[in-house]
């Protein structure tokens, strides 16, 4: 069986070419980004940014790994199934079950070992240009070189090799079993595409989703805003979807062609409908590449977006400020006040002669001064942990935060107590050791416990618990029936003796509330960009293969009466259907994913409002439809040079 492994490989190359060009940029794209961790990994230590590059380059290299195996997968398994013929024959000629199933898993080893180690060379030579990249856009420290290790090599190479083998096993399986007969009676007939074990195993990873989603919903729920799981948990959506295609193409199809214009739903409109929704192995090759692209891209854009606009919108809902004055660095020096700079300099957390000047300040109702300041905490399990804080004064924390509190009172915070969040694990007037920003150590009882939220719900203590703290906003609350515009004029005439600027909260908000930086979308782009552009090259491959597939299909077509425009018009229509389908499934895989992060906002008593990705998911889903316009009429055009009574009789 070996011996007819090598000669169908030999004989029937140019078929089975799009498995292989798939599977090996797969490995390529693979290998490149586990090359780039490695170069990582192997770097001196640079701190948090080379922390955070390695665990960038950690998720970039599983969603490669993931998307080439699902996309490798869908095209071997149809590469084989359209062979369901020449297994028929084999059959016919004395061939066993086994021996057809070994014949075929021969053959998936041989070309994925060629592919794989193609592969591996390309990723080879494609590593110096990530990690140029890296270093160009700022995200590698200086002197980020390549990595000479050989496991990322191996471990792309045997990865792309289990691939090819997994992604025929069930296909070659299936075709052992089907008789002689039947597989050449049926050997052009999408039947029994929905078996009971691809059902059940859908619907096993649908579960499977729900309970991942629902268990971290009741037992931690920020965990499903953390970058690596909203990016990594679409993978159950997508097989399912790519699993259950064969139930849910169909479907998809009709929706589509009641929803296409009066002048497309004759004859013409119909064989679309009908070939796209009868091929179902051949929608689901097409399908896939569009499916993962869109749903990876909707998912990691839309969650981005809207954990941004929830820490955006939880920022404005926790000040009742009217003005937030910004003290000038420690640098800076008093102007225009000389019997300021006559004042002896008195060691102070606060800056109080600029506080004095704005509670000066007409229509002012309330003021409050607050310092950032580092403390190290003792949680219960007896774990030291240091964590950012703010120094604050109770009766100005009291009037003009909006504090998510669950238990206690922020108005008790004294010299002796703290508020933090309930994250910590402690309870109203508990003893908390602490080790303040001096070194120096004391207990602090606990006076409240606020909801973890999503943005500065630190933990908060006075002045004296902040040694060397300087203030870095002063939040000003102005009176019932105040002149706005006046007291801005006169809160800024106050601070700028002092170098301070004043803003209005929604300025200030605006300039101050989180946001996705250069960094975060640049991590968006190493994420998905290898990916999309894998996806794309997967989409024209398929797409050719298929349309080659059907010579003697559109050659019939052709004796029937059908023009030669006609018949690549209409396998151009039906090439843009399929990939409409494909990116209604990613559609929907991305609002499940938002739908859970909305709801784990909703848990931690954040806001939770919707960021729809329609931006990068529109131009992805473009791109796949340009692509299958642009693909698919010169295949088709391409197919037809050939008259139509010889291509007919092959």
């Amino acid at each position: 069986m070996l011996r007819i492994a090598l000669s169908s490989l030999a004989t029937r190359w140019p078929s089975l070419l799009g498995a292989f060009l798939a599977l090996a940029l797969g490995v390529a794209m693979t290998a490149v980004m586990l090359l780039g961790l490695a170069a990582a990994v192997d770097a001196p230590p640079g701190g948090g940014d080379l922390v955070s590059l390695v665990a960038a380059l950690g998720t970039a290299g599983g969603v490669s790994a993931f998307v080439s195996a699902f996309v490798v997968a869908s095209t071997y398994s149809y590469a084989v199934v359209r062979r369901r013929r020449e297994f028929g024959l084999l059959r016919l000629a004395g061939a066993t079950r086994a021996q057809v199933r070994r014949t075929v898993l021969a053959e998936a080893l041989l070309l994925g070992t060629a592919a794989s180690a193609v592969g591996c060379g390309l990723g080879r030579l494609g590593a110096p240009a990530l990690v140029r990249w890296l270093a160009g856009v700022g995200m590698a420290p200086p002197g980020f070189a390549p990595s000479g290790s050989a496991w990322p090599l191996h471990a792309a190479f045997w990865t792309g090799l289990l691939v090819a083998v997994a992604g025929v096993a069930v296909a070659a399986r299936r075709a052992g079993r089907v008789g002689p007969l039947d597989a050449l009676s049926a050997a052009d007939l999408d039947t029994g595409v929905l078996t009971r074990g691809r059902l059940l195993l859908g619907l096993g990873l649908l579960l499977t989703a729900a309970v991942l989603a629902g268990t971290a919903l009741a037992t931690d729920p920020a965990d499903l805003l953390h970058r690596k799981t909203y990016t990594t948990q679409p993978m159950w959506l997508i097989c399912a979807c790519g699993l259950l295609s064969p139930l849910l193409a169909p479907l998809l199809v009709r929706v589509l062609g009641r929803l296409l214009p009066a002048r497309l739903a004759g004859y013409a409109g119909r064989l679309v409908r009908a070939n796209a929704g009868s091929a179902l192995r051949r929608t689901g090759a097409v399908a896939a590449p569009v499916l993962v692209a869109v749903a990876l891209t909707g998912s990691l854009a839309g969650a981005l977006g809207t954990v941004s606009a929830a820490r955006a919108a939880e920022a404005g809902s926790r000040t009742a400020a009217d003005l937030v004055v910004v003290p000038a660095t420690p640098s800076a020096r008093p102007v225009d006040a000389q019997q300021v700079t006559d004042q002896p300099e008195t060691p102070q957390p606060v800056d109080a002669r600029l506080t004095a000047a704005l509670r000066a300040v007409p229509g002012l109702a309330a003021l409050s001064a607050t310092a950032p300041t580092r403390l190290a905490l003792t949680e219960p399990d007896g774990v030291t942990v240091r964590t950012g804080a703010r120094a604050a004064d109770p009766a100005g924390l009291t009037a003009l935060a909006r504090l998510p509190l669950l238990a206690g009172d922020p108005a008790a915070l004294d010299d002796g107590s703290l508020v933090l969040p309930a994250e910590w694990g402690r309870t109203v007037g508990e003893q908390v050791p602490v080790v303040r920003a001096d070194g120096s150590r004391t207990a602090l009882r606990v006076a409240a416990v606020l909801g973890d939220g999503l943005g500065d719900n630190g933990v908060y203590v006075t002045a004296a618990n902040a040694p060397g703290a300087r203030v870095d906003r002063i939040e000003l609350r102005l009176a019932p029936g105040a002149d706005r515009t006046a007291a801005l004029a006169d809160a800024r005439a106050a601070a700028r003796p002092y170098g301070a600027t004043v803003l209005t909260r929604a300025d200030w908000l605006a300039a101050t509330a989180p946001s996705n930086g250069r960094i975060a979308w640049l991590r968006t782009v190493l994420v998905l960009g290898l990916a999309l552009v894998y996806t794309g090259i997967a989409l024209a491959n398929t797409l050719a293969t298929t349309t080659a597939d059907r010579r003697r299909e559109l050659a019939l077509l052709r004796l029937a009466g059908a023009t030669r425009a006609q018949v690549v018009r209409l396998v151009t229509a039906e090439a843009v259907l399929v990939v409409t389908v494909g990116a209604l499934l990613g559609c929907a895989v991305t609002g499940a994913q938002l739908g859970t992060v909305h709801a784990a906002l909703a848990v931690l008593g954040a806001p939770a409002p919707w960021a729809l990705p329609w931006r990068p998911v529109g131009l992805v889903t473009a791109g796949a439809l340009l692509l299958a316009v642009l693909c698919a009429a010169p295949a088709a055009a391409w197919m037809l040079r050939t008259r139509p009574v010889t291509a007919a009789a092959r």
